[in-house]
């Protein structure tokens, strides 16, 4: 096992080497009664010195392969990954005449069309991962890091994608991938799941209630669980989609991410990134990360001024950001009062339609939760918080394809004709 890194919980500040945890603080956990966020989080950390002074500044992350960054990986060889193509997705620039903003915009200038200035916008499309989603960066780690151990079994709770995901690439890995997911999960996703040879458990319940049985099948019969934030290397995974784009910009930073949220590993796992380049002294500041969620799934943004977590039922059309208690919830906002993030809601109408804005002007097709990102981007702009000059990462997550009925509202399958008269 590598000996590079080492775990802090997050709630206790306790350190662990990692012969002694695999998941939660011991001490924190059991606090822990399934109503509340988990508490002992793990947070992985590694030697930044002397990884500083092992590698010359300038060639850090100079090239867009796993081996630049392995020594801030808790694995010990690359090759231990998945011969799929993950990560290294396209970061698409834009600006502001490709994005129709003054639909949207409040700003106004003498010709009317309310355009902003210099703006840039980026957009990270995660949908070309091999399962069409974000999540295959952190199952490919999981699996790869089971694979030095000699693990060959994984479980997951899912909605959908992270299910997929591990299907997915347990299968390239020749892996067994257990997945409990509920039973109202888009059936594009469940296909997946089954598709890829995966044991797939369908839950009578929420997200919520699949975790916790997860949580149970992991301690009866002794499955490395892949569980987001449970496992601490999913926000490891999770991260080198910073690292991306710092390189993809040139070493040079966004002023803005936005990020689809819903159990908080994702943006997590960005800030972790930009953290570690901090740590390593790549980069001076970390940039505004701004937290997208779902009005009607708010568990988040909606407890992070207040003194206690008080959770409500979620009810909302993305369902990848559909979650009842965020089981990252305490490490999102410690990262938000740290780095001074920002965070918005958006309306299920609206990130329909930021998926459609974005579809038709753009060419990428990107599913609800995904779209909350660009539909926050939108907001922003509406709300005159978008700066001349700025350059705005928006991260799409998921692939449109995977639910198909979310959009079906806002679309029309046109007649069948049998002669141009017709037309």
């Amino acid at each position: 096992m590598k000996d590079n890194y080492y775990f802090k919980c997050i709630t206790c500040s306790k350190e662990y080497s990692p012969d002694e945890v695999t998941y939660l603080c011991p001490a924190c956990e059991k606090e822990n009664d399934g109503t509340q966020p988990p508490k002992g989080v793990l947070k992985t950390l590694y030697d930044y010195r002397k990884i500083k002074t092992s590698a010359k500044k300038h060639k850090l992350f100079d090239k867009l392969k796993a081996k630049e960054y392995r020594e801030l990986l808790p694995i010990s060889s690359e090759r231990s990954l998945s011969f799929l193509k993950v990560g290294k997705t396209p970061l698409y620039e834009l600006d502001s005449a490709t994005i129709p903003l003054r639909l949207v915009t409040a700003k106004s200038h003498e010709d009317g069309k309310g355009e902003l200035k210099g703006v840039k916008f980026f957009l990270k499309d995660d949908s070309q991962n091999p399962t069409f989603s974000f999540k295959d960066r952190a199952s490919d780690l999981v699996c790869a890091f089971a694979k030095e151990q000699g693990i060959n079994t994984i479980v997951a709770a899912s909605t959908g994608n992270a299910g997929s995901s591990l299907a997915g690439i347990c299968a390239s890995q020749k892996q067994k991938a257990i997945i409990f997911a509920p039973v109202s999960a888009p059936k594009a996703k469940l296909t997946q799941i089954l598709m890829y040879g995966a044991q797939l458990i369908p839950v009578d319940g929420s997200y919520d209630d699949a975790f916790e049985l997860s949580i149970e099948a992991t301690k009866k019969f002794g499955w490395y669980n892949r569980n987001t934030a449970y496992n601490p290397f999913t926000i490891e995974g999770k991260k080198i989609v910073a690292f991306e784009i710092f390189q993809q910009m040139k070493r040079e930073l966004p002023d803005r991410v936005f990020v689809p949220v819903g159990d908080g590993c994702i943006i997590s796992g960005v800030y972790k990134g930009f953290e570690d380049l901090l740590m390593l002294s790549l980069i001076d500041k970390i940039p505004t990360i701004v937290a997208v969620q779902s009005e009607k799934s708010d568990n988040i943004i909606r407890n992070l001024e207040k003194d206690s977590f008080v959770s409500k039922p979620n009810d909302t059309i993305a369902d990848s950001i559909a979650v009842d208690i965020p089981r990252n919830f305490w490490m999102t906002k410690k990262y938000i009062e740290q780095y001074k993030g920002e965070w918005i809601s958006v309306s299920d109408e609206e990130i329909i339609s930021a998926s459609k804005i974005l579809s038709e002007n753009t060419g990428i097709f990107a599913e609800p939760a995904a779209a909350a990102s660009f539909a926050g981007m939108l907001k922003y702009s509406g709300q005159d918080k978008i700066d001349e000059n700025s350059k705005n990462v928006i991260l799409l997550t998921g692939s449109g394809l995977k639910d198909l009925n979310a959009v079906q509202r806002i679309i029309e399958i046109p007649k069948a004709i049998k002669s141009l008269d017709e037309i």
